[in-house]
């Protein structure tokens, strides 16, 4: 194997090594996202099951707006 050829093949595998790196940051980046989302679904969940289950939200219905 030439020095020129072994020269490339070894930037090359330095280059792959950036990207998986920075792909892997962008990965955990995204799962922390993800995560926080989830969260506050759940909250927003439990929100809402809270407004549904309170008294106040009783079964008293507004008319419907007058159609023009």
């Amino acid at each position: 194997m030439s020095e020129e050829r072994l020269i490339e093949l070894e930037s090359r595998v330095t280059f792959q090594e950036e990207a998986i790196q920075s792909l892997n940051q962008a990965l955990q980046q995204q799962q922390l996202t993800i995560e926080t989302m989830q969260l506050a679904i759940e909250e927003l969940r439990q929100r809402l099951k809270a407004v549904s289950a309170s008294p106040l939200a009783g079964e008293v219905r507004e008319p419907p707006p007058p159609h023009y």
